[in-house]
């Protein structure tokens, strides 16, 4: 319970831790860009230098020599203009800017994402600079690509996580439905016997008042049963006291509760108890007696053949204890072994799937222990084993 009062600092954490991730991820792609637009810089720089050394001579053949064999080999979009800024050459641009008015939008452009750098030429007579034109570079492919990558991962995350919350949020409305279902068609199936003989010995004493003595004991019986089923419940939502409990007595007890109301239409079904040795445990024995009923149910029911049997064993090692219930029913697949913790998860045809599932959480976040199908096939039966500590 307390967790839950503590959903919205949980959801405002992960907001938060989601917002720093994110915030991560744009400043080191930033970095990565920045960086490759100083590499590209410092290539245009060479290339400007290279250029203003190729101008000391009359002929235009070393600029152009420059131009068409070492700047033309660059992988990101150049443009040389002249001083007014006319564009005279261009490299790496899209196909359909072949004129200087196409160009000229796209030097624009440049100039936001990189300062451009001028051609410098530098008078050997009198020692002057000469600014005769301009290199502009743009940002390669790689860098878009880089520039755009957070945006893209961002959406992708974003789509995954929606779709992570769709997918748990119709799991979880599921369990919830099956829970309550459960839980519903649980209490009426605990009321149900108590209820049913109560009205069956009214019915009886209306009959013959005369022997009202002879069933008191059992309707006191009854009226117990339905004060255990609603102290079950209250004690689920909470964390129960555990008292020290001799566990072969508590087994003795469901057992002999389970021996009175054994089907017989059909079948031929005994329960074997094979614990004898006195056993003490920090238990709850309200909600102790449950989940082992529960399991001995399970099994009862699992038997199909004509003649069944359920046997208890128990085994202390160290410092815990093990209870094994074995039946020698249809068996479970190996695949359903962890499921049939499962809320709603039923392997009977008029299941509700809720006995294990109250079972396991009796046993392992009440009790601190485990629960699981330690073996099964369709020959031996099945095999639950309870460990707890002692």
């Amino acid at each position: 319970m307390r967790l839950y009062q503590h959903t919205g600092n949980i959801k405002a954490g992960l907001f938060v831790l989601g917002l720093v991730l994110v915030s991560g991820l744009m400043l080191y792609t930033q970095s990565l860009v920045k960086n490759l637009r100083e590499d590209n810089r410092e290539i245009v720089q060479l290339y400007a230098e290279l250029m203003a050394k190729a101008v000391i001579n009359d002929s235009d053949e070393n600029l152009n020599f420059i131009f068409e064999n070492v700047i033309k080999k660059v992988q990101f979009p150049i443009v040389q203009t002249n001083e007014e800024g006319k564009p005279l050459s261009w490299r790496n641009l899209l196909d359909n800017k072949k004129t200087s008015e196409d160009v000229k939008p796209i030097v624009r452009v440049m100039d936001k994402q990189n300062d451009p750098i001028s051609l410098i030429y530098h008078d050997p007579m009198t020692g002057e600079e000469h600014v005769w034109g301009v290199l502009h570079f743009g940002d390669s492919k790689l860098i878009q690509r880089l520039i755009w990558l957070p945006y893209f991962e961002i959406g992708a995350i974003s789509l995954f996580i929606l779709l992570g919350f769709v997918g748990f949020s119709f799991i979880r409305n599921s369990e919830k439905q099956h829970i309550w279902v459960g839980m519903a068609r649980e209490t009426a199936h605990q009321l149900g016997t108590p209820v049913s003989a109560l009205m069956g010995w009214v019915d009886w004493l209306r009959k013959n008042p005369e022997k009202t003595l002879d069933i008191v004991e059992e309707m006191d019986a009854d009226l117990n049963r339905l004060n255990q089923v609603s102290e079950r419940f209250s004690q689920m939502g909470s964390m129960p006291k555990l008292d020290e409990t001799d566990l072969s007595e508590l087994i003795k007890t469901v057992v002999n509760y389970l021996e009175k109301r054994l089907p017989t239409k059909g079948k031929s079904l005994k329960i074997v108890n094979e614990i004898t040795s006195k056993t003490n445990i920090n238990a709850n024995v309200t909600l102790l007696s449950w989940a082992i009923e529960n399991v001995i149910k399970n099994g009862i029911d699992a038997i199909t053949q004509e003649s069944g049997e359920i046997r208890i064993r128990l085994c202390i090692e160290k410092e815990e204890v093990r209870i094994q219930i074995h039946d020698n029913g249809k068996g479970v697949e190996k695949k359903d072994w962890k499921n049939v913790f499962r809320p709603g998860f039923s392997t009977k045809n008029r299941g509700w799937g809720m006995g294990l599932s109250l079972t396991q959480r009796i046993i392992q976040d009440i009790h601190r222990g485990k629960i699981f199908i330690k073996s099964s096939s369709p020959v031996s039966g099945t095999t639950f084993e309870i460990i707890l500590p002692t």
